[in-house]
């Protein structure tokens, strides 16, 4: 028999900024949210590189709790992409990166 030990504290997972993509909002988690630090956010998309930048700003979507809502956003750029994306943070932009080509794989 192959037995594996059960470590109740395994090794330290970085704390790392993801976005989920739904039908009809963003998801930032804890770690996102804490990078951006702000109540209201800009969204914008590059078609080219497939890439969504979401910023801290004074004007904006509203960050209610961990979601921005975002139909409007995902209609006029025709995005219907669905999943977890880890985002890049910019510190001099406050904002995060979110390449959709690069969706996370689910632990298994």
């Amino acid at each position: 028999m192959a037995f594996e030990i059960y470590k109740p504290r395994g090794e330290r997972v970085p704390k790392l900024p993801l976005v989920t993509f739904s039908k009809n909002s963003i998801v930032l988690n804890k770690h996102a949210r804490e990078k951006l630090n702000a109540e209201k956010v800009e969204l914008a998309y590059d078609s080219e590189t497939n890439v969504v930048r979401i910023k801290a700003s004074d004007e904006g979507q509203n960050i209610k709790k961990t979601k921005v809502f975002g139909r409007g956003f995902f209609n006029h750029f025709d995005i219907e992409i669905k999943g977890k994306f880890l985002a890049d943070y910019d510190e001099n932009e406050r904002a995060l990166y979110v390449s959709l080509n690069k969706m996370q794989e689910s632990p298994q």
